[in-house]
């Protein structure tokens, strides 16, 4: 792992001088650090996400999961400007988006951060959406909420309907929608992108499960947050533009997210292993397995290529109830692929 820009340590310290909301804090009582993990990302669309993100941070981190050699040289380049306040860790390979959220925290955190603000590298938050998240977190806090994470309504534009917020209650998954800009949803996880989680509740939850590689990973560490009493909420005020899988399908006049052959059999894969191995509320277990098997009946219909979903899919069920985690083997993108 390569840490690029760490040279400026002095910076991130004299962000801590004074009392707090002093000197260089963007928000009054807290330090908040982005952190990006990017792989091979869209030059035009991160560069756009820097200049919306670093005027509404402290200092942000780019974790870099095994970009392309001319694609890593860019972002060198990007962290290198003479106005940019930005670390590079260098993975030098692909270590899942867990790992590299997970190198990115332990970063912010030896730097003193007191909030961290998880991005994907296609998400676009509004230009006010870090001072709606700050805001809604310090009045949570205030009236003694121990909060897990704070999240945005965001929007697909491909999709055309924006995404509601989740929650399992009584065996049902409800859908909650953002009928005014002041609603706040009290949720059972949150995405990842977009989430402004305290530091303290990640020491006291624990670190993003590496094993699950990618996918699920949100959903775990929310829901395990929700076990030990701490809370997630949606925050209707807060804005981003973020993409939802690949190209969506359209079929019946609706847009329906889609995923990669790999990326299907990491889901897949996860999923089983969670319900039968982790500690998660049965409620939502059976909620999520419902779910799974509807996503599985539509994919074999109408992701292409046929085959590839479904052998990746069903490769990734056998593979959860064996409780083979951590990257997909060479030969299951073999099977992905062919």
């Amino acid at each position: 792992m390569t840490v690029r820009n760490d040279s400026r340590r002095g910076t991130h310290e004299q962000l801590r001088t004074g009392d707090p909301g002093t000197e260089g804090s963007k928000h009054p009582g807290r330090l908040i650090w982005s952190i990006t993990v990017t792989f091979n990302p869209e030059r035009e669309r991160f560069g756009t996400q820097i200049r919306l993100v670093q005027p509404q941070v402290d200092w942000s981190v780019v974790v870099d999961n095994g970009s392309a050699p001319e694609t890593l040289a860019w972002l060198r380049r990007l962290a290198a400007g003479d106005d940019a306040r930005i670390t590079l860790i260098e993975l030098g390979q692909n270590r899942g988006i867990a790992a590299a959220q997970n190198a990115g925290i332990a970063a912010a955190s030896i730097a003193g951060a007191d909030c961290v603000l998880l991005l994907d590298h296609d998400s676009l938050p509004d230009p006010a959406m870090v001072r709606q998240l700050s805001g809604a977190l310090e009045t949570l806090q205030a009236h003694g909420t121990r909060v897990a994470a704070v999240g945005p309504c965001y929007e697909d534009t491909r999709q055309n309907n924006p995404p509601p917020f989740i929650r399992v209650s009584g065996g049902r998954l409800h859908r909650l929608a953002c009928p005014h800009a002041d609603t706040v949803n009290e949720v059972d996880y949150l995405i990842a992108s977009g989430s402004l989680i305290p530091m303290p509740t990640l020491q006291a939850v624990g670190p993003m499960n590496e094993k699950l590689f990618i996918d699920y990973v949100d959903i775990e560490w929310g829901l395990r947050g929700r076990q030990l009493g701490y809370r997630s909420f949606g925050i209707c005020a807060a804005s981003m533009d973020h993409d939802l899988g690949e190209t969506p399908i359209r079929v019946f006049g609706r847009s329906i997210p889609t995923h990669s052959p790999i990326r299907h059999y990491y889901l897949f894969r996860n999923a089983v292993w969670l319900y039968r191995h982790s500690t998660l509320p049965r409620g939502w277990k059976f909620v999520d397995g419902y779910r799974l098997l509807l996503r599985l009946g539509f994919y074999a219909l109408f992701a292409r290529p046929r085959g590839q979903h479904l052998r990746a899919m069903l490769g990734g069920i056998v593979d959860g109830f064996a409780g083979r985690l951590g990257p997909a083997s060479a030969r299951t993108r073999q099977r992905t692929s062919a």
